[in-house]
């Protein structure tokens, strides 16, 4: 089972809010297979190091930098730590605490110093679905499948579960009778599996109760049907894995649903396409960051796209001006970065893509709740 510890929105707000004069930021790809860590061990080690320097060349107080280095190194020490991972690791660290989360998506190694955290990178772990459950659903059998993005799918075990429709009733068919006579035939059939549906997402809660990962379907109606009306989940997907899934294997279930998870983000991608030319006619748009920091700090942003990978040095100040800087520094901070913080604290959403993925191929693209 892949580990992770996806962040909330609450959590992004928390850090997005965070000030000290050392804040350190750190993220790092790392292996779910546990034989191979110490290689991550060992670039966390140099990640470390790369960003102690910039707090000493910051001039950061000794007391502080020490701190953060203790912390990191208790951090890098802990073999229980380093033997649960995913495909990525993002580390925030002041003298005060150090925040970690496991993510799913495969990030490129980052170390930034600054009186706040870098989050851009974050972001995309809650932008792009590259995990996902799978549920193999018919009357006679029942199994979870972890998706991920790069490891083998795998079944996983799920507490109280039932084993088939029959047995989750107590029955040896789901044609028997019930003591009244009332529950018989294709009814009685259809009552008995709205039963097991029940029973299966009542199984489901404990482990998914808190979790946005996509909950994928994979059954043929009716108990597709039937599911879908008693699913306490809010991120089950309204697209079906077609065919009989008792026969189908873990690992065509995770192609499939790899292809499900690439639609869904495909079509959110182009329906913020077309909300942004729009909205443009209406002068509700921007790609340009000295508009965007200044709708930013008025709470004008209700979308907000930005590139993951792109740093442009420079500060966003109380009134949303900009100073742009021919290089990033400990006081000098990523704009972007800033604009995305301003607008999350606002109740924006906030996605984190690729450059090509942005209208225009801008830095970012904002859709503004009123023309500015």
């Amino acid at each position: 089972m892949l580990h992770v510890d996806i962040p909330s929105r609450a959590d992004i707000e928390r850090l997005s809010a965070m000030r000290s004069p050392a804040c350190l930021s750190l993220y790092l790809p790392t292996t779910p297979v546990t034989q191979d860590a110490q290689a991550d061990r060992i670039a966390f080690k140099n990640l470390i190091r790369a960003g102690l320097d910039q707090l000493a060349s910051g001039g950061i107080d000794k007391r502080s930098t020490k701190a953060i280095d203790e912390a990191l190194s208790d951090l890098l020490d802990d073999d229980e730590f380093w033997r649960f991972q995913a495909n990525s690791l993002a580390v925030f660290a002041t003298a005060e605490e150090t925040l970690t989360f496991r993510l799913p998506n495969a990030l490129e190694p980052v170390v930034v110093a600054s009186d706040r955290f870098f989050m851009k990178p974050l972001l995309r772990a809650i932008t792009v679905s590259q995990s996902a459950f799978v549920l193999a659903l018919s009357q006679n059998a029942v199994r979870l499948v972890e998706v991920s993005g790069d490891l083998p799918a795998a079944t996983v075990k799920v507490d109280d579960m039932p084993v088939d429709a029959a047995s989750s009733v107590g029955k040896a068919s789901i044609q028997d009778r019930s003591p009244s006579g009332r529950i018989h035939g294709a009814e009685g059939q259809k009552v008995r599996m709205s039963q097991f549906a029940r029973r299966v997402d009542n199984a489901l809660r404990g482990l998914l109760a808190g979790r946005e990962t996509p909950l994928i379907l994979a059954a043929a109606q009716p108990l597709d049907g039937i599911f879908r009306s008693v699913c306490s989940y809010p991120h089950l997907v309204s697209e079906t894995i077609e065919g009989n899934p008792e026969t189908t294997s873990d690992a065509d279930l995770a192609q499939a649903s790899r292809a499900i998870l690439d639609g869904l983000h495909r079509a959110e991608l182009d329906g913020l396409r077309h909300q942004f030319e729009t909205l443009s006619a209406q002068g509700r748009t921007t790609s340009d960051i000295a508009q965007a920091a200044r709708a930013a700090t008025f709470g004008a942003i209700s979308v907000l796209m930005v590139d993951i990978d792109e740093i442009v040095p420079g500060r966003v100040d109380d009134e949303g001006r900009v100073e742009f800087e021919p290089s990033a520094s400990a006081a000098s901070h990523g704009v972007v970065d800033q604009i995305a913080s301003r607008a999350l604290a606002s109740g924006a959403r906030v996605l984190g893509v690729r450059r090509a993925d942005i209208p225009g191929g801008a830095s970012l693209a904002a859709l503004l709740r009123y023309a500015f």
